[in-house]
């Protein structure tokens, strides 16, 4: 069974799987990049770019961004530029499909003389001339007009990507809400989320078998619809095998900020949610009229890692998700202190296999600290059921829940405009900028329609009924 999308995702699984095993061994990856490359880039397999060499030199450049990525960019989505293939550049194309013919609407369309045919009748764009408007398209009989754009180009809504002078992918740091879109998309693997496995794996050795502190798995719901060559209480216990001390629900978390955010809802009028930093974020620089309406709740990951820390001070805590954007959330001064770091599903699966684990042999652990409600966090609409139970629960009856539930930037944009104006007429929004919510996440080993029906079942899985239930036995437990 194929454990990944792309061939792109299983390069970079590679490198980190690599550079995880020399962790292990406590060795530095760059003192050992030969070793490293060797095994990635075989003499007597067809090389990925023009020649083994660049292949190569892209290896290293991954390694460095196993290793955290360029210091100097704070952005945890950074560009390798030599692997960046420098597409074309983006804008409206004349394509083959071009029949010469001798109506010319093309050129009637375009009222700035940018269209021009050559002596076979064939159109021709001249680019010092265009201005994108599109009109030529939409009036080809052919449509031989193509309007073109960089896969990453096209992946990011907010328009934080586009093409440097030389060519070369550049992202704009202030309008990038770290959301991985670019990541997944880039056929050559340009664009890629920095990585803390090093600083994980080393802080999973120091802490010596859990004696010198404890070090805790937060384990984002999400992971019901990953890992399906095994059950998930086996990759549950893969993970405890990694040296964890104990592997945790977000989804818990998530119950405790459904019941907060009922309450804050309530007590406000109207409110967003706030567990999608890259939503957070997206409301932070483009609709800063509205940052006070954003939940003053954690979100699920950083309010369990708050819950963790107040009944065990000298623990560690690591959030496994498929969010590359929370990799950016912790180091915001209300987040890092209580959450130490962040991984991937893509780099978990790294670091299982620099063990040799194999997951499918594993013994079960079970997890039950969550409710279906908590769970759902993982699915679009999920975080929208949850507060209306929590309302529910909170005997909230003169109250009216007016819910209204967004995915990616092109639902959330009209909704935030329109509660700016003060004529939107829901009193919460739900803003999810991942397509189908957290497991459409970048950091994700597969997307798929599936995906959703996985996290359902885990949640139907539940013993917990009602959120209070989950609060009270989280009260017990730690």
């Amino acid at each position: 069974m194929r454990i990944f999308d792309t061939n792109v995702q299983e390069l970079k699984y590679k490198v980190l799987m690599e550079v995880a095993y020399q962790t292990w061994l406590g060795n530095d990856s760059f003192a050992v990049f030969n070793e490293i490359a060797n095994e990635i880039v075989k003499k007597d397999e067809p090389p990925m770019s023009c020649c083994i060499y660049k292949d190569r030199a892209i290896v290293a450049e991954r390694i460095r961004i196993a290793l955290g990525g360029n210091k100097d960019n704070q952005n945890v989505i950074q560009v390798i530029d030599i692997a960046c293939d420098e597409c074309p550049k983006a804008g409206h194309t004349v394509t083959d499909l071009c029949r010469g013919c001798i109506a010319h609407r093309c050129a009637d369309a375009c009222k700035l003389g940018a269209i021009t045919f050559d002596d076979e009748q064939m159109a021709h764009i001249d680019k010092s001339k265009c201005v994108e408007c599109g009109k030529c398209a939409k009036v080809c009989p052919y449509g031989a007009i193509a309007d073109f754009k960089r896969p990453c180009e096209r992946a990011c809504k907010l328009d934080a990507i586009s093409m440097a002078e030389d060519g070369e992918a550049y992202i704009d740091n202030e309008k990038c809400v770290a959301c991985g879109a670019c990541v997944y998309q880039c056929p050559f693997g340009a664009t890629v989320d920095t990585s803390s496995i090093v600083d994980i794996i080393k802080t999973l050795m120091s802490s010596e078998n859990n004696t010198k502190y404890k070090v805790y798995a937060i384990i984002a719901p999400a992971i019901a619809s990953q890992f399906t060559y095994a059950k998930l209480e086996q990759v549950v216990t893969a993970i405890k095998e990694l040296g964890f001390y104990k592997v945790t629900e977000a989804a818990l978390g998530a119950d405790m900020v459904a019941y907060s955010e009922a309450q804050e809802l309530m007590e406000k009028g109207f409110l967003t949610s706030s567990c999608c930093p890259a939503f957070v974020r997206y409301i932070q620089t483009k609709f800063p009229e509205l940052k006070e309406n954003v939940s003053h709740n954690l979100s699920p990951m950083a309010t369990l890692g708050k819950f963790i820390k107040e009944h065990d001070p000298e623990a560690k805590t690591i959030f496994i998700g498929p969010c590359t954007s929370k990799k950016r959330e912790i180091r915001q001064d209300h987040v890092k202190a209580h959450i130490d770091y962040v991984m991937t599903f893509e780099e978990l699966q790294a670091v299982i296999d620099s063990k040799d684990i194999i997951v499918e042999e594993l013994p079960e652990t079970p997890l039950d600290e969550a409710t279906a409600f908590g769970r759902n966090f993982a699915r679009i609409g999920g975080v929208t059921d949850a507060v209306a139970e929590a309302v529910k629960e909170l005997n909230a009856e003169d109250f009216t829940f007016s819910p209204l539930v967004c995915e990616g930037i092109d639902k959330c944009k009209p909704a935030l405009m329109r509660a700016k104006k003060g004529v939107l007429p829901n009193n919460f929004i739900e803003g999810m900028i991942c397509s189908g919510g957290c497991i459409g996440g970048a950091g994700c080993l597969t997307h798929g329609e599936a995906n959703k029906k996985e996290v359902e079942e885990y949640g139907r899985a539940a013993s917990l009924n009602t959120i209070q239930e989950a609060l009270e036995q989280a009260k017990e437990a730690l």
